[in-house]
């Protein structure tokens, strides 16, 4: 079988050590991928300005693939700016507990947050009136929602979750009412789907007062980044979290996905040896799975969560490992997790 490709968007700080890492659990799979690198660094970006957007939107929209590197942003947004150009209006964060890590909740979390990534008021950085008032306005457009509603029930039937989509509708009647509507036409087609609404504020108590219930949610910008953020809390650390980024056919099939970690570019601990990989390995696998290569992508989570479950893991973490000595302890585990399958 030919190669598939996929667009490595090189980044800043930790970026190197972060792809580095990635290409030595690469060799260890079963599987042929071919790495188009496209520098994003600062440097290049503030010298070539749009032709290093361009670039990148020329490989990934022949690819339909991407790993995205943690990158600086100085006088511009290059995660804004990509996702204008290729139409991402759908961010998929899974939030999961992962043994071996502190928390200070004791129940399990296993949380999916669909996160519409366009529209809200963060389309607009608003605007004076006068000199005591500010105003800016919210957009909540219907296609987006529909592309990332039909994106939360596909998940959830997949998977076999409970959906929950959440807004603040009482209040919001016109924009999280039309989000709300487009999620009821859209759940008709998956009535083997649990699927029920809270209004936001209620869900953030009650994720905390009982996380094991809540399993995909599905909303808005705004909504998404706050629960993305406070779900992070909830099992322990930022520092695991990664993310899909997708556009769409206008079937509302996925169109292109780029798979990225939450974290910064770190510029305190860069070339040193100490990050911590596992949400850039988890964006990895997330990519895996998007492929159809989802008993890599298992093998790849199980043989990271066991390293950490068992402590041999970074620093940041109560380990003693550095960044490639956990990547080749990775490696080790996933080569043991191939042999059984």
């Amino acid at each position: 079988m030919p190669a598939i490709k996929v667009t490595e968007l090189e980044g800043d700080g930790i970026g190197a050590e972060l792809q580095e890492s990635v290409a030595t659990v690469t060799h260890a799979l079963p599987i042929e991928l071919e790495f188009e690198r496209v520098d994003w660094s600062l440097a290049t970006r503030e010298r070539e300005g749009d032709a290093a957007i361009d670039a990148a939107e020329e490989s990934m929209r022949n690819n339909k693939l991407a790993l995205k590197y943690p990158t600086v942003t100085k006088s511009r947004s290059p995660n804004a700016l990509i996702r204008r150009r290729l139409g991402f209006s759908v961010i998929y964060r899974p939030c999961i507990s992962i043994e071996g890590i502190q928390s200070h909740f004791k129940q399990a979390v296993n949380l999916h947050i669909v996160r519409i990534a366009t529209g809200g008021t963060y389309e607009d950085p608003g605007q004076f009136i006068g000199h005591d008032a500010a105003v800016s306005i919210r957009v909540v457009e219907r296609e987006p929602c529909a592309q990332a509603a039909r994106f939360a029930f596909d998940l959830a039937r997949k998977k076999g979750l409970r959906l929950t989509s959440s807004s603040k509708h009482t209040v919001q009647k016109i924009t999280d009412g039309l989000f709300e509507e487009v999620v009821r036409d859209v759940s008709r087609d998956y009535s083997d789907v649990e699927f029920g609404n809270e209004l936001f504020d209620a869900l953030l108590a009650k994720i905390i007062l009982n996380p094991a219930y809540y399993q995909v949610v599905l909303v808005l910008n705004e909504y998404g980044d706050f629960l993305s953020d406070m779900s992070s809390g909830l099992v322990g650390s930022i520092g695991t979290g990664a993310s899909g980024n997708y556009s769409f056919n206008p079937d509302r099939s996925v169109d292109i996905a780029m798979f990225d970690p939450a974290g910064g570019t770190a510029p305190d601990i860069a070339g040193k040896n100490l990050c911590n990989p596992s949400a850039m390995l988890l964006a990895f696998g997330m990519l895996l799975d998007h492929i159809d290569r989802y008993d890599l992508g298992h093998a790849l989570r199980l043989a990271l969560l066991g390293s950490i479950r068992d402590g041999e893991t970074t620093r940041d973490l109560g380990g003693s490992l550095g960044t490639r000595e956990f990547t080749h302890t990775v490696v080790r585990r996933l080569d043991e997790q191939l042999e059984k399958s």
